[in-house]
Protein backbone atom coordinates (compact mmCIF):
# COMPACT_ATOMS: atom_id res chain seq x y z
CA UNK A 1 0.00 0.00 0.00
CA UNK A 2 1.19 3.58 -0.59
CA UNK A 3 2.52 5.44 2.45
CA UNK A 4 1.43 9.02 3.25
CA UNK A 5 2.05 11.48 6.07
CA UNK A 6 -1.55 12.60 6.64
CA UNK A 7 -3.78 9.78 5.43
CA UNK A 8 -3.89 6.18 4.38
CA UNK A 9 -5.68 4.29 1.62
CA UNK A 10 -6.27 0.66 0.82
CA UNK A 11 -8.92 -1.84 -0.20
CA UNK A 12 -11.85 -2.48 2.14
CA UNK A 13 -11.18 -5.91 3.70
CA UNK A 14 -14.85 -6.81 3.19
CA UNK A 15 -14.97 -5.72 -0.45
CA UNK A 16 -11.82 -5.07 -2.52
CA UNK A 17 -13.89 -3.11 -5.06
CA UNK A 18 -14.19 -0.39 -2.38
CA UNK A 19 -11.13 1.71 -1.48
CA UNK A 20 -11.05 3.31 1.97
CA UNK A 21 -9.27 6.69 2.15
CA UNK A 22 -8.80 7.66 5.80
CA UNK A 23 -7.76 11.18 6.82
CA UNK A 24 -5.41 10.19 9.62
CA UNK A 25 -4.40 12.99 11.99
CA UNK A 26 -6.95 12.20 14.71
CA UNK A 27 -5.19 14.17 17.47
CA UNK A 28 -5.52 17.31 15.31
CA UNK A 29 -9.08 16.55 14.12
CA UNK A 30 -7.52 15.59 10.76
CA UNK A 31 -6.66 19.25 10.16
CA UNK A 32 -5.16 20.09 6.77
CA UNK A 33 -1.41 20.65 6.55
CA UNK A 34 0.83 21.46 3.59
CA UNK A 35 1.03 17.70 2.96
CA UNK A 36 -2.68 16.88 3.05
CA UNK A 37 -3.72 18.11 -0.43
CA UNK A 38 -0.74 16.42 -2.07
CA UNK A 39 -1.34 13.18 -0.16
CA UNK A 40 -5.00 13.29 -1.13
CA UNK A 41 -4.26 13.69 -4.82
CA UNK A 42 -1.71 10.88 -4.78
CA UNK A 43 -4.11 8.58 -2.94
CA UNK A 44 -6.84 9.28 -5.49
CA UNK A 45 -4.33 8.52 -8.26
CA UNK A 46 -3.60 5.17 -6.60
CA UNK A 47 -7.32 4.33 -6.53
CA UNK A 48 -7.74 5.48 -10.13
CA UNK A 49 -4.88 3.27 -11.30
CA UNK A 50 -6.07 0.22 -9.34
CA UNK A 51 -8.29 -1.76 -11.72
CA UNK A 52 -10.05 -3.58 -8.90
CA UNK A 53 -11.31 -0.39 -7.24
CA UNK A 54 -14.76 0.78 -8.34
CA UNK A 55 -15.61 3.33 -5.62
CA UNK A 56 -13.70 5.34 -2.98
CA UNK A 57 -14.99 6.08 0.54
CA UNK A 58 -13.37 9.11 2.22
CA UNK A 59 -13.59 9.25 6.02
CA UNK A 60 -11.83 10.70 9.03
CA UNK A 61 -10.08 9.01 11.94
CA UNK A 62 -11.00 9.85 15.49
CA UNK A 63 -13.69 12.33 16.53
CA UNK A 64 -14.58 13.78 13.15
CA UNK A 65 -14.07 14.05 9.42
CA UNK A 66 -11.88 17.18 9.15
CA UNK A 67 -11.73 20.41 11.15
CA UNK A 68 -10.30 22.52 8.31
CA UNK A 69 -6.85 23.97 7.85
CA UNK A 70 -4.42 23.49 10.73
CA UNK A 71 -4.22 26.97 12.26
CA UNK A 72 -0.90 26.13 13.92
CA UNK A 73 0.51 25.94 10.38
CA UNK A 74 -1.55 28.51 8.49
CA UNK A 75 -2.56 31.12 11.02
CA UNK A 76 -0.95 31.10 14.42
CA UNK A 77 2.61 32.22 13.77
CA UNK A 78 4.33 35.29 12.39
CA UNK A 79 6.38 33.49 9.76
CA UNK A 80 5.75 34.10 6.08
CA UNK A 81 3.49 31.56 4.41
CA UNK A 82 2.14 31.86 0.85
CA UNK A 83 -1.47 31.90 2.09
CA UNK A 84 -0.89 34.31 5.01
CA UNK A 85 1.85 36.75 4.22
CA UNK A 86 3.29 38.94 6.94
CA UNK A 87 5.34 41.06 4.59
CA UNK A 88 3.80 44.00 2.76
CA UNK A 89 2.65 44.47 0.13
CA UNK A 90 0.79 41.18 -0.07
CA UNK A 91 1.49 39.19 -3.24
CA UNK A 92 -1.94 37.95 -4.42
CA UNK A 93 -0.55 35.73 -7.15
CA UNK A 94 1.76 33.86 -4.75
CA UNK A 95 -1.26 33.31 -2.53
CA UNK A 96 -3.42 32.29 -5.50
CA UNK A 97 -0.86 29.81 -6.83
CA UNK A 98 -0.61 28.06 -3.46
CA UNK A 99 -4.34 27.90 -2.78
CA UNK A 100 -5.25 27.01 -6.37
CA UNK A 101 -2.93 24.03 -6.16
CA UNK A 102 -4.73 22.93 -2.99
CA UNK A 103 -8.07 23.40 -4.72
CA UNK A 104 -6.97 21.29 -7.67
CA UNK A 105 -5.72 18.59 -5.30
CA UNK A 106 -9.07 18.48 -3.47
CA UNK A 107 -10.84 18.39 -6.82
CA UNK A 108 -9.02 15.18 -7.71
CA UNK A 109 -11.87 13.52 -5.79
CA UNK A 110 -14.34 15.14 -8.20
CA UNK A 111 -12.28 14.35 -11.31
CA UNK A 112 -11.55 10.76 -10.34
CA UNK A 113 -13.34 8.50 -12.85
CA UNK A 114 -14.50 6.38 -9.92
CA UNK A 115 -17.31 7.59 -7.64
CA UNK A 116 -16.22 9.07 -4.32
CA UNK A 117 -18.31 9.05 -1.13
CA UNK A 118 -17.65 11.30 1.88
CA UNK A 119 -18.60 9.54 5.12
CA UNK A 120 -18.96 12.36 7.65
CA UNK A 121 -19.10 12.05 11.42
CA UNK A 122 -18.23 14.78 13.89
CA UNK A 123 -17.51 17.82 11.75
CA UNK A 124 -16.52 18.64 8.18
CA UNK A 125 -15.95 22.35 8.49
CA UNK A 126 -14.02 25.12 6.73
CA UNK A 127 -11.43 23.42 4.49
CA UNK A 128 -12.78 20.07 5.65
CA UNK A 129 -16.09 20.88 3.99
CA UNK A 130 -14.18 21.53 0.75
CA UNK A 131 -12.86 17.96 0.87
CA UNK A 132 -16.29 16.52 1.66
CA UNK A 133 -18.08 18.47 -1.06
CA UNK A 134 -15.52 17.53 -3.71
CA UNK A 135 -16.74 13.97 -3.25
CA UNK A 136 -19.61 12.89 -5.47
CA UNK A 137 -21.86 11.69 -2.67
CA UNK A 138 -22.22 12.59 0.99
CA UNK A 139 -23.45 10.33 3.79
CA UNK A 140 -23.63 11.98 7.21
CA UNK A 141 -24.38 11.08 10.78
CA UNK A 142 -27.49 12.94 11.85
CA UNK A 143 -25.52 14.81 14.52
CA UNK A 144 -22.52 15.56 12.25
CA UNK A 145 -21.89 19.17 11.26
CA UNK A 146 -20.86 20.80 8.01
CA UNK A 147 -20.25 24.44 7.14
CA UNK A 148 -17.72 27.13 6.32
CA UNK A 149 -17.53 29.48 9.30
CA UNK A 150 -14.65 31.59 7.88
CA UNK A 151 -17.04 33.20 5.39
CA UNK A 152 -17.84 35.56 8.31
CA UNK A 153 -14.25 36.79 8.08
CA UNK A 154 -10.90 35.40 6.86
CA UNK A 155 -12.00 32.95 4.21
CA UNK A 156 -13.87 32.04 1.02
CA UNK A 157 -14.41 28.37 0.08
CA UNK A 158 -12.06 27.92 -2.85
CA UNK A 159 -13.83 24.91 -4.36
CA UNK A 160 -17.06 26.96 -4.64
CA UNK A 161 -19.03 23.74 -4.33
CA UNK A 162 -21.80 25.10 -2.10
CA UNK A 163 -23.75 26.65 -4.98
CA UNK A 164 -23.41 23.60 -7.20
CA UNK A 165 -24.52 21.29 -4.40
CA UNK A 166 -27.23 23.44 -2.79
CA UNK A 167 -28.43 25.98 -5.34
CA UNK A 168 -28.03 29.76 -5.03
CA UNK A 169 -30.50 30.55 -2.22
CA UNK A 170 -29.23 27.97 0.26
CA UNK A 171 -25.61 28.64 -0.74
CA UNK A 172 -26.08 32.35 -0.05
CA UNK A 173 -27.58 31.54 3.34
CA UNK A 174 -24.53 29.45 4.23
CA UNK A 175 -22.05 32.02 2.90
CA UNK A 176 -23.75 35.07 4.44
CA UNK A 177 -24.07 33.52 7.91
CA UNK A 178 -21.10 31.16 8.23
CA UNK A 179 -23.50 28.79 9.99
CA UNK A 180 -23.00 25.06 10.23
CA UNK A 181 -25.83 22.60 9.68
CA UNK A 182 -26.28 19.11 11.03
CA UNK A 183 -26.68 15.94 8.99
CA UNK A 184 -30.47 16.00 9.24
CA UNK A 185 -30.63 19.49 7.75
CA UNK A 186 -28.02 18.64 5.12
CA UNK A 187 -30.16 15.71 3.96
CA UNK A 188 -33.37 17.78 4.01
CA UNK A 189 -31.66 20.45 1.87
CA UNK A 190 -30.32 17.89 -0.59
CA UNK A 191 -26.67 18.47 0.36
CA UNK A 192 -26.29 15.01 1.88
CA UNK A 193 -27.58 11.94 0.09
CA UNK A 194 -28.44 10.34 3.41
CA UNK A 195 -28.31 11.13 7.12
CA UNK A 196 -28.49 8.32 9.65
CA UNK A 197 -27.91 7.86 13.38
CA UNK A 198 -24.19 7.86 14.13
CA UNK A 199 -24.18 4.17 15.04
CA UNK A 200 -25.53 3.33 11.56
CA UNK A 201 -23.17 5.55 9.57
CA UNK A 202 -20.74 2.78 8.63
CA UNK A 203 -23.56 0.42 7.67
CA UNK A 204 -25.27 3.01 5.45
CA UNK A 205 -22.04 4.06 3.76
CA UNK A 206 -20.91 0.49 3.15
CA UNK A 207 -24.30 -0.41 1.70
CA UNK A 208 -24.22 2.49 -0.76
CA UNK A 209 -20.59 1.81 -1.71
CA UNK A 210 -21.29 -1.88 -2.28
CA UNK A 211 -24.28 -1.08 -4.47
CA UNK A 212 -22.13 1.22 -6.63
CA UNK A 213 -19.21 -1.22 -6.65
CA UNK A 214 -21.29 -3.77 -8.55
CA UNK A 215 -21.51 -1.50 -11.61
CA UNK A 216 -18.80 -1.80 -14.30
CA UNK A 217 -16.06 0.83 -13.96
CA UNK A 218 -16.61 2.10 -17.51
CA UNK A 219 -20.27 2.80 -16.85
CA UNK A 220 -19.50 4.61 -13.60
CA UNK A 221 -16.88 6.75 -15.35
CA UNK A 222 -19.24 7.70 -18.17
CA UNK A 223 -22.13 8.61 -15.88
CA UNK A 224 -19.84 10.69 -13.67
CA UNK A 225 -18.40 12.46 -16.71
CA UNK A 226 -21.89 13.41 -17.92
CA UNK A 227 -22.91 14.96 -14.60
CA UNK A 228 -19.56 16.70 -14.13
CA UNK A 229 -19.84 18.17 -17.61
CA UNK A 230 -23.07 19.91 -16.59
CA UNK A 231 -21.23 21.58 -13.70
CA UNK A 232 -18.35 22.57 -15.98
CA UNK A 233 -20.79 24.06 -18.48
CA UNK A 234 -22.29 26.09 -15.62
CA UNK A 235 -18.85 27.65 -15.08
CA UNK A 236 -17.37 25.65 -12.20
CA UNK A 237 -13.73 26.21 -13.16
CA UNK A 238 -14.16 29.98 -13.65
CA UNK A 239 -16.05 30.23 -10.35
CA UNK A 240 -13.25 28.42 -8.55
CA UNK A 241 -10.69 30.84 -9.96
CA UNK A 242 -12.66 33.77 -8.54
CA UNK A 243 -13.28 32.05 -5.21
CA UNK A 244 -9.62 31.14 -4.77
CA UNK A 245 -8.52 34.70 -5.50
CA UNK A 246 -11.16 36.11 -3.15
CA UNK A 247 -10.03 33.70 -0.43
CA UNK A 248 -6.66 35.42 -0.43
CA UNK A 249 -8.29 38.84 -0.38
CA UNK A 250 -10.35 37.94 2.70
CA UNK A 251 -7.17 37.02 4.57
CA UNK A 252 -5.32 40.24 3.69
CA UNK A 253 -7.97 42.98 3.55
CA UNK A 254 -8.50 45.18 6.64
CA UNK A 255 -10.99 42.77 8.22
CA UNK A 256 -8.81 39.74 7.55
CA UNK A 257 -5.73 41.41 9.02
CA UNK A 258 -7.73 42.46 12.09
CA UNK A 259 -8.81 38.86 12.61
CA UNK A 260 -5.25 37.58 12.24
CA UNK A 261 -3.79 40.16 14.65
CA UNK A 262 -6.56 39.50 17.16
CA UNK A 263 -5.93 35.76 16.91
CA UNK A 264 -2.18 36.26 17.34
CA UNK A 265 -2.76 38.49 20.35
CA UNK A 266 -5.66 36.74 22.08
CA UNK A 267 -5.42 33.23 20.63
CA UNK A 268 -7.43 31.61 17.88
CA UNK A 269 -10.04 30.29 20.31
CA UNK A 270 -10.96 33.83 21.33
CA UNK A 271 -10.89 35.05 17.72
CA UNK A 272 -13.15 32.22 16.56
CA UNK A 273 -15.55 32.86 19.43
CA UNK A 274 -15.86 36.48 18.31
CA UNK A 275 -16.24 35.52 14.65
CA UNK A 276 -18.82 32.80 15.19
CA UNK A 277 -20.68 34.41 18.08
CA UNK A 278 -22.55 36.94 15.96
CA UNK A 279 -21.13 40.18 17.35
CA UNK A 280 -20.29 42.78 14.69
CA UNK A 281 -16.85 42.29 13.16
CA UNK A 282 -14.69 45.43 12.81
CA UNK A 283 -14.44 46.62 9.23
CA UNK A 284 -12.82 49.32 7.12
CA UNK A 285 -11.00 52.02 9.09
CA UNK A 286 -12.03 50.53 12.43
CA UNK A 287 -10.47 47.22 11.44
CA UNK A 288 -7.29 48.97 10.30
CA UNK A 289 -6.98 50.92 13.54
CA UNK A 290 -7.56 47.87 15.72
CA UNK A 291 -5.13 45.80 13.66
CA UNK A 292 -2.46 48.49 14.06
CA UNK A 293 -3.05 48.65 17.82
CA UNK A 294 -2.84 44.90 18.13
CA UNK A 295 0.31 44.88 15.99
CA UNK A 296 1.92 47.44 18.30
CA UNK A 297 0.90 45.44 21.35
CA UNK A 298 2.34 42.29 19.86
CA UNK A 299 5.60 44.06 19.14
CA UNK A 300 5.72 45.44 22.67
CA UNK A 301 4.65 42.20 24.28
CA UNK A 302 1.69 43.84 26.00
CA UNK A 303 -2.07 43.39 25.93
CA UNK A 304 -4.54 45.88 24.52
CA UNK A 305 -8.30 46.15 24.52
CA UNK A 306 -9.87 45.21 21.15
Amino acid sequence: MPDFKTLRIGPDPANPRIARLLLNRPEQYNAITDDTPRDLRAAVAWATDNPEVHVVVVEGAGRGFCGGYDLNVFGGGRDHHPCQQEHQPWDPMEDYAYMKRNTEDFMSLWRCPKPTIAKVHGAAVAGGSDIALCCDLLVMAEDARIGYMPTRVWGCPTTAMWTYRLGPARAKQMMFTGDVIDGRTAAAWGLANEAVPAERLEEATARLAARIAGVPRSHLAMHKMVVNQVMLTMGLEQTQQMATLFDGVTRHNPEGMWFRRYAQHEGFKAAVQWRDGGDPIPEGDAAREQARALEAALAAGTRTEP
